[in-house]
C-alpha cells in the first residue's frame, strides 16, 4: 500500500491527474466547480489548493483535516516538511 501524499504546493490540476481521488475530496469541500467540463485544464492548471481556498474563503485547515482524515500526508505549505 503506497502513502497518499496532498502536495499543496502543486496546481490542482496536477493533484486531479495523479490521483482522481482529490477531485471528488475538493468537490466534497465546496469545490464543486472542479467538476465542470473543461475547469480542471483551464483553471486547475494555475490554482494551487492554498490560492483556491483564499478565494473561496475556504479555511485551509479545514482541508488539511479533511485530507488527513482521508489517509493523506500533506506536503508544502507549511515549515515543518
Amino acid at each position: 500500500m503506497s502513502e497518499k501524499k496532498l502536495d499543496l504546493s502543486k496546481s490542482v490540476f496536477e493533484l486531479c491527474k495523479d490521483d482522481p481521488q482529490v477531485e471528488e475530496i475538493l468537490a466534497e469541500l465546496g469545490f464543486s466547480e472542479i467538476t465542470k467540463p473543461g475547469m480542471l485544464q483551464s483553471v486547475g492548471r494555475f490554482m494551487t489548493i492554498p490560492k483556491g481556498a483564499a478565494m473561496r474563503n475556504v479555511a485551509l485547515e479545514v482541508i488539511r483535516q479533511t485530507f488527513e482524515n482521508k489517509g493523506y500526508t500533506i506536503m508544502g505549505g507549511s515549515e515543518n516538511e
